[in-house]
């Protein structure tokens, strides 16, 4: 097991003044762009109605978030959230890169997660059954950010 690196208590004082919302909003655009089109039918469907939030503790930072419509939206928090995973920037970046097991962060304390158990779950088995790289390099071509770019610009004209 990979021992605990924090961030300096300077470091996540100043990130826990920043604002919510425009880092959720960052957040979730890395969610849909590495997860959001592995997301199975009935996963969504679970995962319909329910808001999210994923703490890191050290940092000081919250990231509010739902699925809705086929993709991650951040929201301004609304009361308590259904489900919340916290840890540590370095044990997120430990399980995003599969340098770690969440069972064993979390029996040693240093993954949690508070609200629908089921709900907590599910969301684990998701992530542990997605084939990996989940991420593709050639997707920041910047030929690909761009039409990416445009087409959130078209399909975003619509709504109000």
């Amino acid at each position: 097991m990979h021992e605990p690196v924090l961030l300096p208590a300077p470091v996540g004082a100043l990130l826990g003044r920043l604002p919510r919302y425009p880092g959720a909003r960052v957040f979730v655009a890395g969610l849909n762009l590495v997860l959001a089109q592995q997301i199975a039918p009935d996963v969504a469907q679970m995962l319909l109605g329910k808001a999210l939030q994923l703490r890191v503790i050290d940092a000081q930072i919250a990231f509010d978030f739902a699925w809705r419509d086929g993709q991650f939206v951040a929201q301004t928090r609304v009361g308590e959230p259904d489900l919340t995973i916290s840890a540590s920037a370095y044990d997120f970046h430990l399980l995003a890169r599969r340098l770690e097991d969440p069972d064993t962060l979390f029996f040693s304390r240093r993954l949690a997660m508070q609200g629908d158990t089921e709900l907590g779950l599910m969301v684990k088995n998701t992530l542990d059954a997605m084939e990996f790289p989940l991420l593709q390099w050639s997707d920041f071509a910047p030929s690909q950010v761009f039409a990416r770019w445009k087409s959130g610009l078209r399909s975003g004209a619509g709504k109000t």
